[in-house]
């Protein structure tokens, strides 16, 4: 059985091997042939779908709302030279810190020009 991180670096090998095909044989294809605006733009439409599902309670349209906003969200990482794996290393840097504790460290981080 496969484990979420290998779905998400397979999807993400997919979507990198879509990037330099035709516009027209490929939705990714298309999407990259935009531009990164297009690409966030369709990342926050996903990002509101998710919030609409989620207000009317609806588990089954969440689940693909967020299976949407997942695959647009591996575009946009790919757009940007970053992989689901660099992610997944944030959430584990994170893991075992309280929200509000990564939260000021964050807002440090930010006040003095640092970067992750």
């Amino acid at each position: 059985m496969n484990n979420g991180n290998d779905t998400l670096a397979r999807l993400a090998e997919v979507i990198e091997s879509r990037r330099g095909q035709a516009a027209d044989k490929s939705y990714v294809a298309r999407l990259f042939s935009k531009g990164n605006d297009a690409i966030l733009k369709k990342v926050g439409e996903e990002a509101t779908e998710v919030v609409m599902a989620a207000k009317d309670g609806d588990r089954r349209r969440i689940v693909g709302e967020v299976a949407d906003l997942w695959f647009h969200t591996l575009v946009a990482l790919a757009a940007y030279g970053l992989k689901p794996a660099d992610v997944l290393a944030e959430l584990e840097r994170r893991e075992g810190m309280s929200g509000l504790e990564e939260f000021a460290l964050r807002k440090l981080r930010d006040r003095e020009g640092d970067t992750p």
